[in-house]
């Protein structure tokens, strides 16, 4: 790994008579350096961005006409990779219309289509309480191997004899209500309702967007 250095270069902590002495020399005796070796061929990238944004607007139109009726021959596109079916795109398929899915759906529901069977390159693993939030796996299912089952625990037994006397439990008395803590209780509960109450009224607003939404574009299509 390379260490980075994010201190300012040495040439900034040069003092003022070097760097003027620095300057002459170079100037007077510069560095002479070998030819420069071009190791890939310059490319035509035409007319600048900034360079046409700075054209006047007649010039564009000028080129724009020209390009109308003679346009420049380029050579034949040559493709240097197959190109792969990947079906029809997802833009698309949303494109459609709804009646146009819904005829597609009876169709693969109908007469399927006939795929190769699927060829499995590993064991499925028996996923136990797949719709928890987490899949805890058992060794015992990951494993390969005879199934060993372990006999249960023996049941503690105990004898009761007729004349056992139930134990009696002292009744707790209720404690006294904070009048504070009624008062407190019931504007929580009145809250409760009004934002239950709320809520129901927006659910109905939506619902009946969405109905007028779908109405509209039934009737459009």
């Amino acid at each position: 790994m390379y260490t980075l250095d994010f201190s300012p270069p040495e040439e900034l902590t040069l003092p003022l008579w070097r760097s003027l002495v620095l300057n002459v020399i170079d100037r007077i005796a510069p560095e002479r350096l070998p030819p420069l070796q071009l190791t890939s061929r310059p490319v035509d990238v035409g007319l600048m961005v900034g360079d046409l944004m700075e054209l006047p607007w007649y010039r564009t139109v000028f080129t724009n006409i020209a390009d109308v009726v003679s346009p420049e021959m380029l050579p034949p596109l040559q493709l240097e990779s197959h190109p792969i079916d990947v079906g029809e795109l997802l833009g698309d398929e949303i494109a459609h219309p709804w009646w146009q899915s819904l005829l597609g759906n009876l169709r693969d529901r109908m007469a399927p289509e006939k795929l190769p069977p699927l060829q499995l390159t590993s064991e499925p693993v028996k996923a136990y309480e797949a719709d928890t939030w987490l899949q805890i796996m058992d060794w015992s299912s990951l494993i390969d191997g005879p199934k060993v089952y372990l006999p249960d625990a023996p049941q503690p037994t105990g004898t009761y004899s007729a004349t056992h006397e139930l134990m009696t439990q002292p009744v707790a008395s209720p404690a006294p209500a904070n009048p504070d803590m009624l008062v407190v209780e019931m504007q929580f509960k009145r809250d409760i309702s009004r934002s239950r109450l709320r809520q129901k009224i927006w659910i109905s607003l939506v619902a009946a967007e969405v109905v007028f939404l779908v109405f509209a574009i039934v009737t459009l299509c």
